[in-house]
C-alpha cells in the first residue's frame, strides 16, 4: 500500500458543509460491540470538561435539560443528579441501546434531525457532544434545539475539529507514528465520505450567534496521551477495520501491526481538539 503520511491528507476546510450521498449512514455504528468500548473511552476523555462546562453554566435544582445524542447514560445521569426531583432530564438517540438502565432521566429514541423537540421542554439546557458533526442535516438540528431553548436558556455544542490538528501522533518521530497518521488520514476520508464536516468545530461560535445566541463564548480542550486515548483509538480501529479494507485505505496486515503498536504502548496517541461553545437564547 502507498500512502503518503498523515500531514499530507487534504484537510482544508470546505467552503459549504457536504452531504452523505452514499446511502452508508453514520460511520461509527452504535448497534456494534465496540461502541460501547468507545462511550467509555469518550467519557473518560471529556466528561470531566464537559461538567466542568455545565457547572459554569449554573446547571442546578430544578432546571430542565435536553441529552441530544446521548450515546450512553453517563451525561444525563450528572445532569439528573444535579437538577434532582424537581427537574427533568431527558436522553435522545437514535439508537437507545446503551442506556438501558436510565434512573433519574427519560430515555427517547429520537431523531434530531428529522422529528419536533421530545416533550418536556422549553429547556433550560441543552447539550450535544459529537453528534453535529456526523449529522446530514446539522444546520436544521441546531435550529430546533435554539428554538426549544426557554427565554434565557442556555445550548452548549461540544465537537471536535479533526481538520485544525488531523494527527494522532503529533510527535511523528518514526515509522510506528507515521503507520498510527496514516491510518488516521483513512479515518478521516471515511468520515468525509460520509458528509462530516472535519472543520465544524471551530464554526461552532459564528453559528451560534447567526442562530441568534447571545453572550456566545468558546474553548477547546486537547488531550495528547491518556490511557483513554489508548483505548479509544484501539476501538475505534477495530469497528473500522473492515471499511478501511474495504475502501483501500489500509491493508490488514497494516492494521495488525498498529494495533499491535497500540498494545504495546509505544505512541502517544492524542484527540482532535474538542471545541465548546455556548449561548444564551435572549429573553422575551
Amino acid at each position: 500500500m502507498s500512502m503518503n503520511s498523515g500531514l499530507a491528507c487534504d484537510d482544508r476546510p470546505m467552503a459549504r458543509d457536504t452531504r452523505d450521498t452514499s446511502g452508508k449512514g453514520y460511520l461509527l455504528d452504535n448497534r456494534q460491540a465496540e461502541a460501547g468500548e468507545r462511550f467509555d473511552a469518550l467519557s473518560a476523555l471529556f466528561n470531566p470538561s464537559t461538567f466542568r462546562h455545565f457547572e459554569t453554566l449554573g446547571v442546578g435544582q430544578g432546571w430542565r435539560c435536553w441529552e441530544v445524542g446521548a450515546g450512553g447514560p453517563t451525561v444525563p445521569a450528572w445532569l439528573a443528579d444535579r437538577v434532582g426531583p424537581g427537574g427533568h432530564v431527558v436522553a435522545t438517540d437514535i439508537n437507545t441501546s446503551w442506556m438501558p438502565e436510565a434512573t433519574g432521566f427519560k430515555v427517547l429514541r429520537h431523531d434530531v434531525t428529522a422529528e419536533t423537540p421530545p416533550a418536556g421542554g422549553p429547556f433550560d439546557l441543552i447539550h450535544a457532544r459529537l453528534v453535529m458533526v456526523h449529522l446530514p442535516e446539522r444546520d436544521r438540528a441546531l435550529r430546533s434545539m435554539v428554538q426549544a431553548l426557554r427565554p434565557g436558556g442556555r445550548l452548549l455544542l461540544e465537537d471536535g475539529d479533526t481538520a485544525l490538528q488531523p494527527l494522532i501522533c503529533p510527535d511523528e518521530y518514526g515509522p510506528e507514528q507515521e503507520l498510527a497518521n496514516r491510518l488516521r488520514c483513512g479515518f478521516r476520508e471515511l468520515l468525509r465520505q460520509r458528509g462530516a464536516d472535519l472543520a465544524y468545530g471551530r464554526k461552532l461560535p459564528r453559528l451560534l450567534r447567526e442562530a441568534g445566541l447571545v453572550d456566545v463564548e468558546a474553548d477547546a480542550y486537547f488531550p495528547i496521551t491518556s490511557p483513554a486515548c489508548t483505548a479509544l483509538e484501539e476501538a475505534t480501529v477495530r469497528q473500522l477495520r473492515g471499511k478501511l479494507v474495504a475502501e483501500g485505505l489500509a491493508t490488514d496486515e497494516e492494521i495488525d501491526r498498529h494495533l499491535a503498536n497500540v498494545t504495546a504502548d509505544r505512541l502517544d496517541l492524542a484527540t482532535a481538539p474538542m471545541i465548546s461553545a455556548w449561548g444564551r437564547r435572549p429573553a422575551v
